[in-house]
């Protein structure tokens, strides 16, 4: 089969590799017919080589449809179609049983102290074959792919995988009061959703940050405040401050983590472990922080006293220095985590009816085949051609 994998620094590529099989009886085979690229596949794209090995394949957000079952799968038939949730979790242990499908005990990397694997991402999260590709092994059959109906276009659907549920966890975990105005940092596609998201809960305003025109238009059609940080005549805590009744934002939602602009002295670090033989830089991101943490400290910083921050940016520095002073004298509450994708399906699919109230279908900038994956990656990095969201299919 096809497949973008993963060779260095900002080279991925389009090969052509094993098709995958059936291993366990509960597997199922899923031909994907949508597979979105995430944020997150740009840090590997540019930062965390040093977890994956050439020819690892990417992709965390695919749906398609069921080529094939495992003989004890009896949830699914062949045809049927469904979606991927990124978090490789069983769906019958204690933790997922808790609604923590992202810590699920049985596929927990213990190797490295890390909680559930992920499809398509790096040693640390399993290095679990990814969705960027013509077919994908889906373990616990039974319980993991989430069922949709046949008819509505993918993108109706495809965003279950992770968009969708890692923004309402943010926007859960953020706890807004009625009523309240809550501070969106990056209006990239999480960002964009955890706004809206915010704004059907009953948000009073919704101010979303950031500095790329597209994203801030896109976001300012569906109803959000937004705040240009690069035009921004004011202190952008003092801005924040002046729209919410001089006490800052009820709830912060930080969509941007690692990838943060501002940290001259940190993205040298990142540079530099990049060059790094892939052992040393390991030690390196394992032991130290090295990440970006300007989004971070302005979360720190617009949030009012007594209210929540909830961070959906990934991080990857294990030693970062947080602003605990001020976030004591606060009494700044904070929650973050990958998001527990099937712990939110059943409350998120009743919104992706004909009505399509969270604006799902067009949420897509770009709909392009895999074989142009490769250049997808470079654009969506660069910040090009308005490239917010995209969707490969095979």
């Amino acid at each position: 089969m096809r497949a973008l994998t993963w060779h260095g620094k900002r080279d991925v590529r389009i090969d052509t590799v094993p098709d995958p099989k059936i291993i366990e009886p509960t597997d199922v085979l899923v031909k994907i017919t949508s597979t979105g690229i995430c944020g997150s596949d740009l840090h590997l794209y540019e930062v965390l080589g040093p977890y994956l090995e050439p020819g690892d394949i990417l992709g965390h957000e695919p749906m398609g449809l069921v080529e094939e079952v495992g003989p004890e799968v009896t949830a699914l038939a062949p045809g049927d179609r469904v979606v991927v949730p990124f978090n490789v979790s069983c769906g019958s242990c204690w933790m997922c049983d808790r609604g923590l499908h992202s810590q699920c005990e049985t596929t927990q990397v213990r190797e490295h102290g890390m909680g559930a694997s992920l499809f398509g991402y790096t040693k640390l999260y399993g290095q679990v074959p990814g969705g960027q590709a013509e077919f994908l092994r889906v373990p616990f059959g039974n319980t993991l792919p989430v069922k949709v109906p046949h008819g509505p276009p993918d993108e109706r659907f495809v965003y279950l995988s992770d968009v969708l549920p890692t923004a309402w966890q943010a926007v859960a975990y953020a706890d807004p009061p009625p009523d309240a105005h809550v501070v969106v940092l990056g209006l990239g596609p999480i960002g964009d959703m955890a706004a809206r998201i915010a704004l059907h809960r009953g948000a009073r305003q919704v101010i979303g940050v950031d500095l790329v025109p597209e994203r801030l238009a896109r976001a300012r059609e569906r109803g959000v405040h937004t705040l240009n940080v690069d035009e921004l005549g004011a202190d952008l805590g003092d801005e924040v401050r002046r729209l919410t009744d001089g006490r800052g934002a009820d709830a912060v939602i930080e969509a941007v983590g690692m990838e943060a602009h501002g940290a001259p002295v940190a993205k040298a670090a990142q540079q530099m472990v990049g060059l790094l033989p892939d052992r040393l830089a390991e030690k390196l991101m394992s032991r130290a922080g090295v990440d970006r943490m300007a989004a971070f400290h302005a979360a720190v910083d617009v949030v009012r006293r007594g209210g929540t921050i909830s961070v959906v940016g990934v991080y990857g520095g294990a030693m970062d220095p947080l602003p605990l002073l001020t976030m004591f004298d606060k009494q700044v509450q904070l929650r973050m985590g990958q998001a527990n994708v099937r712990r939110w399906v059943d409350d998120i699919l009743p919104l992706l009816d004909d009505e399509d109230r969270l604006g799902v279908e067009g949420f897509a900038t770009h709909k392009l085949p895999l074989e142009d994956g490769p250049q997808a990656y470079k654009t969506f990095q660069a910040k090009e051609d308005g490239m917010i969201k995209t969707l490969l299919q095979p």
